[in-house]
């Protein structure tokens, strides 16, 4: 009998699935690969599961302890999975902004759930960053994930999502494009796949309210371009440890309509049901087109899952509040 010992198991060999509709305008192949397979329907699941593994490993993390991390919601459901199988409680502290669905969602495997406001500077005490490292630092015999710089999120995707994607492409990919917001998913996977091939180029999608592309660009970090954003999991106010500038060719922004449009988009004409991240991943790559030739092939991560969004940006009352349709 072929089964898993444990739903942790069931973590990554997610499949690539080509995109057809929305990419018809380009001369390469898009493959997608398509995260939301993971138990958890993110791509977070594997760094999550490797953060607690390396924790334990080192004694970081002990017997019943408590994990403590900021998320925007993925990291905690992939966490929240692990706790369960491992015999751990969790506290996760969310920015507001977030989807009433992730919160709930946390909630319902277990999780306690701290919200706090988003239009605050990185080093107020009010923010998620500062709100999860001080409870880290009170609660006892708990650990503080920190995501952002711990090393065993990019570890996860240069040991796994970087050798399926090679595998998978038949080490043809050309191209890799992702959205960057802790970096672990970019840097890990564009590390693999360049010691394979150093001529793959590795495209971040960024938001308008981050400072990655101007970074990259320029070596500056400019706080004038930072201001509150409405696209989810993408971008950021900060530099994580974890954002290998030199692995990344270039990044490429994308509006926050464009990633809400663009949500809707792939369930619509490509029957792909995915979060917002998503539409944002897929429009960086048509605004990327003069750079892929007829045989490339490009692989774009899609991270998350469309249940995490049905009050937001698959609900036309809420886009059309935003001014997103008509």
């Amino acid at each position: 009998m072929k089964y898993a010992k444990n739903i942790l198991e069931t973590i990554g060999n997610t499949p690539l699935v080509k995109i057809n509709k929305l990419t018809a305008e380009l001369p390469c192949l898009v493959l997608s690969k398509y995260e939301t397979f993971n138990p958890g329907n993110s791509v977070k699941d594997r760094m999550a599961l490797k953060m607690i593994e390396d924790a334990e490993a080192d004694g970081r993390l002990k017997p019943g302890g408590t994990i403590i991390e900021g998320t925007s919601g993925n990291t905690g459901m992939g966490l929240a999975l692990a706790a369960i199988v491992k015999g751990y409680k969790c506290i996760f502290v969310i920015s507001d902004k977030q989807s009433k669905e992730k919160m709930d969602i946390l909630r319902a495997v277990g999780a306690e759930v701290v919200v706090c406001p988003t239009d605050v500077e990185p080093t107020d005490p009010r923010s998620y960053y500062s709100v999860s490292k001080r409870l880290g630092e009170e609660t006892p015999n708990s650990w503080y994930v920190n995501q952002y710089d711990n090393p065993s999120n990019a570890k996860a995707h240069y040991e796994s999502t970087g050798p399926e994607i090679w595998e998978q492409t038949d080490g043809k990919v050309t191209h890799f494009v992702v959205g960057v917001g802790t970096g672990g998913t970019i840097s890990g996977v564009g590390k693999y796949l360049k010691e394979q091939n150093p001529n793959i180029k590795v495209w971040g999608v960024d938001t308008y309210g981050s400072v990655f592309k101007k970074y990259h660009e320029t070596g500056i970090f400019d706080e004038n371009e930072i201001y509150p954003y409405v696209t989810e999991g993408i971008g950021e106010d900060i530099l994580p440890e974890n954002v290998d500038f030199s692995i990344i060719d270039g990044f490429t922004k994308v509006t926050d309509k464009d990633a809400a449009v663009y949500t809707q988009l792939l369930a619509k004409e490509e029957g792909m049901f995915l979060g917002n991240s998503a539409g944002a991943a897929i429009k960086g790559v048509l605004q990327l087109k003069e750079h892929f030739g007829k045989d490339d092939v490009v692989v774009v991560l899609f991270h998350d899952h469309g249940s995490r969004y049905v009050g937001k940006m698959f609900n036309n009352d809420w886009m059309r509040k935003m001014g997103y349709i008509d």
